[in-house]
């Protein structure tokens, strides 16, 4: 666009002044305009405020125990975010007042330089004080302090890149509204460039290189899944999916269908443990290879459950698996230990990719796996005479819990078609669960409530003590659910980035720390980070189950003649999976 010149009052035209800009984050610039370095590492005094008292912040102690590594990146994404909302309350402030922006003091700066010396020293010292008192918490011992002392290189390193990629989306804008304002209006341009640049954005994380991480991570864990585990080997027992007689080809079952059917106690080793008779358990398991879709290798996996005799056992077991087709050795073994053999389990794969992958990318193939298999078991055992079917019992963990409620529409629904459920470490988006826990009683916690008196859904994290409400009866089918009050699955959800949830605001479950405290988008990303070593802590923290699986079955099986001294030896053998 054109600049008007104005005359001056002699009538000679008078050139127009050097007109303050603000640079990227809002600070005024004189020209010439800064350029190279020195622009790059220029700093908003309002941005560097807000991302010194973020950074303070994520010291404060979440879920699990932090290395310094992760720290460190806690500890620059969050200054990252506290810069840019230093910057956008300036720019409101600015806005409201109606002024434009002046340059910063240095005795701004010096004042600045000073409080971020102090406050940074005493948040780090805080910060492994808390830590320590964590690992204390849960008995861990791995503590490097080469790592810790990194951390603020980790920090410096994660801030740069992340204010990096702001300033380069900002420079984009700009430059794409400098297009637009040569047809259309200033304030039309600038706000048809924030919608471009943010659409397009969000198009490319979302479609190109979110779309291309997963095609990446599929062909990385389908290579994966053709491999076979040290240990799993072909059964030779025609109880077994992939052994003598089976409709299921060994070698389409993958890897975690493998070590499902090719490991596990035998009649003999239940023996050993119980010191009661036992018979061989039956297991049946369809993998992604095994048929093309989910309706069919459900269909599968039930015509081999049939074929191995799985319905004349007296108690079955339908387990909806991981994203990867895990099966989690401790659930099933623990089940299989406390009915002495006469149990069968059937289960199938729905992706290769690991839980969190198939969460963010796919969670519809969780939910088609989790209902198709348990209606292709309910078809076949309704069928059955009534005083001749198995008691039919379901169980999920993680993932498998959420693909395992969606064959069920509530509370009656799981009671009147199945016999006992164990669902264990329920993401927080579970639906049953989310609806069991928001309509709890006003008086029970949500890292223990208690749904309707406990009549038929219960909740724990310590099932080798009596589950509450324990004054109430229990009767009929048994729902319960596993969940510690440290495991970062249970709780993660997008809503901390701006709700206080109830598990932080009310008294904090026994293993986690008091001094938690809820911070608006600190929080998240400190339990989001939590996640990837969700299970790397002593069982009965964090996402880590093993003999609690012994205990929960216990109390849904509610077997007959199991001894106190059985339960132990149990436990022993289950903790030696770990």
């Amino acid at each position: 666009m054109a600049t008007v010149v104005e005359p001056d009052e002699s009538g000679t035209p008078r050139p127009p002044a050097p007109a303050a800009t603000e640079d990227a984050d809002g600070e005024p610039t004189q020209p010439p305009h800064r350029t190279g370095l020195r622009r790059l590492v220029t700093l908003s005094l309002p941005g560097s405020w807000g991302a010194l008292v973020l950074a303070c912040l994520s010291f404060t102690p979440s879920l699990l125990p932090r290395g310094g590594f992760l720290q460190g990146l806690i500890w620059g994404v969050t200054a990252a975010i506290g810069y840019g909302l230093g910057v956008v309350a300036a720019y409101m402030w600015r806005a409201f007042a109606d002024r434009q922006p002046r340059p910063a003091a240095s005795a701004a700066w010096r004042v600045l330089g000073v409080a971020a010396a102090v406050l940074l020293t005493v948040s780090f010292v805080l910060g492994q004080y808390w830590q320590s008192q964590i690992r204390h918490l849960m008995g861990v011992t791995e503590y490097s302090v080469p790592l810790v002392i990194a951390s603020p290189v980790v920090a410096a390193a994660v801030f740069g890149l992340l204010l990096a990629a702001g300033r380069g989306l900002r420079s984009l804008y700009r430059w794409t509204a400098g297009l637009l304002d040569r047809w259309v209006g200033p304030r039309a341009a600038k706000a048809v460039g924030w919608l471009l640049v943010v659409a397009g954005t969000w198009l490319l994380v979302s479609g190109v290189v979110l779309q291309g991480a997963v095609e990446v991570a599929n062909q990385a864990f389908s290579v994966k899944n053709s491999g076979t585990e040290e240990g799993a080997r072909q059964p030779t027992s025609t109880l077994r999916s992939g052994g003598p007689g089976s409709l299921v080809g060994w070698d389409t079952l993958g890897l975690q269908g493998r070590n499902f059917a090719g490991l596990g106690p035998t009649a003999a080793e239940i023996q050993q443990v119980t010191h009661a008779a036992a018979v061989e358990p039956v297991r049946a398991y369809a993998g992604l290879d095994s048929a093309p879709d989910a309706e069919s290798r459900a269909t599968l996996a039930v015509r081999d459950l049939q074929r191995a005799g799985g319905f004349a056992r007296r108690n079955l077991l339908v387990v909806t698996t991981t994203g990867s087709g895990w099966v989690d050795p401790a659930m099933v073994d623990s089940f299989e230990y406390l009915t002495h053999g006469d149990s069968a389990t059937v289960s199938m794969q729905y992706s290769y990719l690991p839980s969190w992958i198939s969460y963010l990318v796919d969670q519809s193939k969780a939910r088609e796996a989790g209902r198709a298999l348990f209606d292709a078991v309910y078809d076949q055992w309704s069928a059955l005479p009534a005083d001749a079917r198995p008691r039919l019992f379901v169980a999920g963990e993680s993932l498998g819990s959420f693909g395992g409620e969606t064959a069920f529409s509530g509370e009656y629904d799981l009671r009147n078609r199945t016999a006992g459920t164990l669902f264990v470490g329920p993401p927080n988006f579970n639906t049953l669960f989310r609806e069991f826990s928001d309509h709890r009683a006003p008086d029970s916690p949500e890292v223990q409530p208690v749904y309707k008196d406990g009549r038929t859904v219960r909740f724990s994290n310590a099932p080798a003590t009596a589950v509450p409400p324990a004054s109430q009866p229990w009767e009929g089918s048994r729902v319960l659910y596993l969940m510690h009050p440290s495991d970062p699955i249970v709780w993660w959800s997008p809503d901390l980035i701006l709700h206080e949830p109830d598990w932080v605001a009310e008294p904090p479950g026994s293993d986690v720390l008091q001094r938690m405290v809820w911070i608006p988008f600190v929080t998240f990303w400190q339990v989001s980070a939590d996640l990837p070593f969700s299970t790397g802590v002593p069982s009965g923290h964090g996402h880590k189950y093993t003999t609690e699986y012994v205990d929960g079955w216990n109390a849904v099986l509610r077997p007959t003649g199991v001894t106190t001294q059985q339960l132990a030896d149990i436990r022993r053998t289950i903790s030696e999976l770990d």
